[in-house]
């Protein structure tokens, strides 16, 4: 995982086991003025990351303002991974955003029913990121 938080910076988990997609929506976040971008090959490494897995100490959760999360991963979905988060009392306020690469109506409902805040296909645009960015402004003013 790459780590790079600075304080009052917004901070953006993103996960996808795609080398490429996961760079390529760093870059983008990087570029819109999200600076503190960390990454997870995968929903366990995201979950180590968060402090939700079992056995597991360390909290950044707290520290994390967006995450955003492919749907198809192997080993645990966008959607599991936005489950336990979910299921979780301190990060079930942070927005999470499922993205893919198939438009399936259901999945996109299924996601946005358990309180996924958008689902975006792929490949993101850098209009796509300056969505997000915006919906990261809005979270921030509402938290104060």
């Amino acid at each position: 995982m790459a780590c790079n938080y600075e304080e009052d910076v917004p901070h953006v988990l993103a996960v996808d086991d795609n080398l490429i997609d996961r760079k390529l929506v760093e870059k983008l976040l990087k570029s819109s003025s999200c600076r503190a971008v960390t990454t997870a090959e995968n929903g366990m490494r995201a979950l180590e990351y968060l402090g939700l897995k079992e056995h597991h100490q360390q909290n950044n959760g707290s520290k994390v303002n967006m995450i955003i999360t492919d749907y198809c991963m192997p080993g645990m979905t966008g959607y599991e991974l936005l489950q336990k988060i979910k299921e979780s009392s301190v990060l079930k306020e942070v927005p999470v955003i499922i993205m893919s690469s198939e438009n399936i109506p259901t999945r996109i409902n299924e996601c946005l029913e358990m309180g996924a805040h958008m689902f975006m296909l792929k490949p993101l645009k850098l209009s796509d990121v300056k969505k997000l960015r915006h919906q990261l402004t809005n979270v921030e003013v509402e938290k104060r």
